[in-house]
């Protein structure tokens, strides 16, 4: 997704739709004069008095003329200003009751966001634009803002969004004879097809739009159906094709003076270039995209173009220069995501998978030059796009709202590649401005001008080429390299004392374990309390290691087989690098921040071939390092609020699905073996656990404890739920409105994952026990599978023992309870009081032991967030 073309059909149709929506006028303004003259004429042979058309108040005059200033301002790039008008004549049009006036002005606004790359306030301005153009039965504004939405959700990932959209705004320009609307919308559905691989679609789309355009003479629409065409033919491996169509396009684009297609289209036919290996050509083109984009403010355009040349470094082994490209646009794609924090959660996880390639790639070369701080910040950033794509709210410090800042010799780098840069902008603004004018009308002086410009730029294309290779960039590279760089930089020695000292300030000989996937290995860091972070590298593949964990999670999950197979295979990739790394620093604690699938499967229930991890650690996952405060100590005396849906049954609808829960009998015992264990809680059963009831009673309690039905749901998670004893459901987008300030604990016995579809990077796992931090709550205890509930009420019953007996931490509790299981030792957890025999089965392998040792009865279940 992240090399999909991309353009901006707003500065495409300026010159036309200014025009035709400036206050909703006709495009054919001379037709609507004419009719009123024809009118005027016919009302004096019959001897009437002619029509005077009432001028306008002093109110609406002032608006028109700021929704006019806006409009140019805009085709100046002037996005602010123009903001600034549109958002003032608004205000005025309201305030007299035009609706076209405000219709066309939201429109307008919708364009300067769009441009920004703040695409929340877009789709807010177009759906209300189109709001009132349906009220006032304006069909062309209508069709106008709903390919212009299609684009907005294209540029979120969202396709199918794309192709339903301007199917509609084609079946209305059709039906109504808007032939560049028409036009639009064909390019457009050709458009939403590439990303879907659908490329024959695609071209068969185009070209009816390139038919049109070339009937119409709609040189706008033959520019970026050109660009399409070429996209499609690079998608089925016909690059010299695309570069032809490319070219085309970059010709048409740059005659109409439509400086944002240009980006895009130079963009695409650098990709051309470098499939063909080419890597001047590809690397010229991508430079002259990002000249630009910078020079025009095209942020999304930045970020593309930088991402390119991060890229083509890399292959071409320059992995400095290569990191540098990719924090700038990593950081370019920071600012658009700020933008879209009240998308809803689908439009929000799309569009990071577009971008979510760059990250990866610059944790990877950050990784393998051992700059290893640097990556974990990368890292975090990834993980907070990945919870607050659907979150929103993720908590973040100031290593997350930054982004990723440069280093001091990459800050010089970057500076003198900027003053290339600025020369550039200054000569592609004037060779724009005269390449707009009819050659035969040019002057000698203009031509001779144009020319010194042509070759300037072509000089400059050199010097941009070679700076890579200059003694000055050379000499800042090896500062950079993993054997000259300097461990003491001033921002890795910040983050790593901050990061040190809230390890150390826990207390529990803890360290900080992060994994990372990559295609061809698993990158392992480890940040100890008084040593520099640790990075050890396992050759495994992703293929290999999603395999594994597939078969690890379904035979975790059937208590009749062994599970040691995989899980020791896991260990020797995931634990034994880095065993000796834990041994030196006496870890005790693995506060750990899982990467994608790895979020499946529990880190205590690995296997070194004698016992399993959870006997040698505690185990504490969280989001990721800079987002949950650890070392916050808990309230001493525990009450609990416990609900249980013990004898109830009902139906949920998850998607277009439905799932008939049963009731869990257990939970019932498990509550009532709570509320005589721990004498402070307070126990709801079935109807008494209703959501509302419960929901209000919550924050007057330290531990939130629900014994019920939940799910955290695969694909859509933002439509992960809890059940609860009247039948309703809490989803995740309704927990954050919660308030548990008061809350230290939250425990969900009864949670499973997998409804809705297969397994995809994990997010849903982390993502509901994370919301219930962010509603307050320190920690959430949530199981990965559908436990056995009489195995759940024998962990619970553990639990609670171990927390209330010796004043052990959440983390030494879970732990405790889990070693009760797997040893049938239960003195550390206040004995054996409402355990729950296993009978044994038929079928179960020899090695497997009987009763609650299986992994299956006492792995499921993770802490998140504060273990203490």
């Amino acid at each position: 997704m992240e090399n999909s073309p991309m353009r901006d059909r707003l500065n495409s149709i300026r010159p036309i739709l200014v025009a035709l929506l400036l206050w909703g006028i006709p495009l054919d303004l001379s037709f609507a004069v004419t009719k009123r003259q024809d009118a005027n004429a016919a009302r004096l042979v019959a001897g009437m008095t002619p029509i005077v058309p009432k001028p306008p108040s002093p109110q609406k005059q002032q608006a028109e003329q700021l929704h006019s200033t806006g409009f140019g301002q805009l085709s100046a790039y002037q996005y602010q200003d123009a903001i600034a008008s549109f958002q003032a004549a608004l205000q005025i049009y309201r305030e007299i009751g035009d609706s076209l006036g405000q219709a066309s002005v939201l429109y307008g606004l919708g364009w300067a966001y769009d441009d920004i790359g703040q695409l929340q306030k877009a789709i807010e301005s177009y759906q209300n634009s189109l709001a009132i153009a349906r009220e006032i039965g304006d069909r062309r504004l209508e069709a106008t803002n709903l390919n212009l939405l299609g684009y907005v959700y294209f540029q979120l990932g969202q396709s199918n969004q794309a192709i339903e959209l301007n199917q509609q705004s084609l079946a209305i320009a059709r039906a109504n004879d808007l032939h560049f609307l028409e036009a639009l919308s064909l390019v457009d559905l050709g458009l939403a097809h590439l990303p879907l691989g659908n490329y024959h679609k695609a071209i068969e789309f185009a070209q009816q739009a390139l038919s049109l355009a070339r009937q119409q003479d709609f040189k706008l629409i033959q520019a970026y159906v050109l660009n399409d065409l070429g996209n499609a033919h690079q998608g089925m491996g016909n690059p010299q094709q695309a570069i032809e169509f490319h070219q085309q396009s970059i010709a048409i684009a740059r005659k109409i003076g439509n400086r944002y297609w240009e980006v895009n289209a130079l963009s695409a036919l650098g990709r051309a270039y470098q499939a063909l290996e080419n890597d001047p050509l590809a690397l010229t083109s991508y430079q002259q995209a990002l000249t630009i984009a910078k020079d025009i403010n095209y942020l999304a355009g930045q970020g593309k173009a930088l991402s390119h040349i991060g890229q083509l470094l890399a292959q071409q082994e320059y992995p400095e220069l290569a990191i540098l490209f990719y924090k700038q646009s990593v950081n370019a794609y920071e600012s658009i995501r700020k933008g879209i924090q009240g998308l809803p959660p689908e439009q929000q996880r799309s569009y990071t998978a577009t971008v979510a390639n760059t990250y990866r790639n610059l944790a990877d070369l950050l990784l393998k030059q051992d700059r290893i701080l640097e990556a974990q910040r990368v890292l975090d950033l990834l993980k907070v796009q990945e919870l607050e794509e659907y979150l929103q709210n993720v908590r973040g410090n100031s290593n997350t709202t930054q982004g990723i800042p440069n280093t001091p010799p990459e800050r010089q780098i970057w500076t003198s590649y900027e003053d290339l840069v600025n020369q550039a902008i200054q000569i592609g603004q004037e060779r724009a401005q005269l390449a707009q004018l009819p050659r035969e009308s040019l002057t000698p002086q203009q031509q001779q001008r144009l020319s010194q410009l042509i070759a300037a730029q072509e000089a400059l294309n050199q010097e941009f080429n070679a700076f890579i290779r200059s003694p000055e960039v050379e000499a800042l590279i090896a500062q950079l390299s993993p054997e000259t760089r300097k461990p003491d930089l001033v921002d890795d020695l910040e983050d790593l004392n901050a990061l040190q000292r809230n390890l150390a300030d826990l207390n529990q000989n803890a360290v900080l374990f992060y994994p990372l996937i990559l295609e061809d290995r698993l990158e392992l860091v480890l940040t100890t309390p008084n040593s520099p972070p640790i990075r050890r590298t396992v050759p495994v593949t992703r293929e290999q290691l999603n395999a594994t964990v597939r078969q690890f999670r379904s035979q975790l999950q059937t208590p009749t087989r062994s599970a040691k197979k995989p899980a020791q295979q896991l260990y020797d990739w995931l634990i034994k690098p880095i065993e000796a790394d834990l041994q030196a620093a006496n870890a005790e604690t693995i506060i750990y921040s899982p990467d994608g699938v790895l979020r499946y499967i529990p880190l205590a229930a690995l296997y070194d071939g004698e016992e399993w991890l959870v006997q040698r650690f505690r185990i504490n996952n969280i989001t990721a390092a800079s987002l949950t405060n650890l070392n916050s100590e808990p309230q001493s005396q525990p009450r609990i609020l416990a609900g249980a849906f013990a004898n109830v049954s009902y139906p949920v609808t998850v998607g277009e699905e439905e799932f008939f829960f049963k009731a869990l009998p257990f939970a019932g015992t498990e509550v009532e073996n709570l509320a005589e264990q721990i004498s402070s809680t307070t126990p709801l059963f079935d109807d008494a656990f209703a959501l509302q009831a419960t929901k209000e009673q919550m924050n007057d309690y330290t531990i939130v404890h629900l014994a019920t039905h939940g799910a955290f749901v695969v694909g859509t998670p933002e439509d992960s739920f809890i059940l609860f004893g009247d039948g309703k459901i809490a989803t995740l987008r309704e927990i954050q409105n919660w308030s548990l300030t008061n809350v230290d604990l939250v425990v969900l016995s009864a949670c499973q994952t997998g409804l809705g579809g297969k397994f995809e990077n994990g997010e849903e796992i982390l993502g509901l026990g994370y919301q219930f931090q962010r509603a307050g709550a320190r920690a959430t205890l949530a199981s990965l599978w559908s436990v056995d509930d009489g195995g759940t009420q024998a962990l619970m019953n553990g639990f609670y023992g171990a927390l209330q007996g010796s004043g052990m931490t959440k983390a030494e509790a879970l732990r405790q309870a889990q070693i009760a299981l797997i040893t049938g030792d239960y003195s550390a957890v206040g004995g054996e009081r409402g355990i729950v025999a296993v009978r044994s089965r038929d079928g179960i392998e020899p090695e497997v032991e009987e009763g609650l040792s299986h992994p299956y009865y006492w792995a499921a279940f993770i802490l998140i967030g504060n273990g203490l």
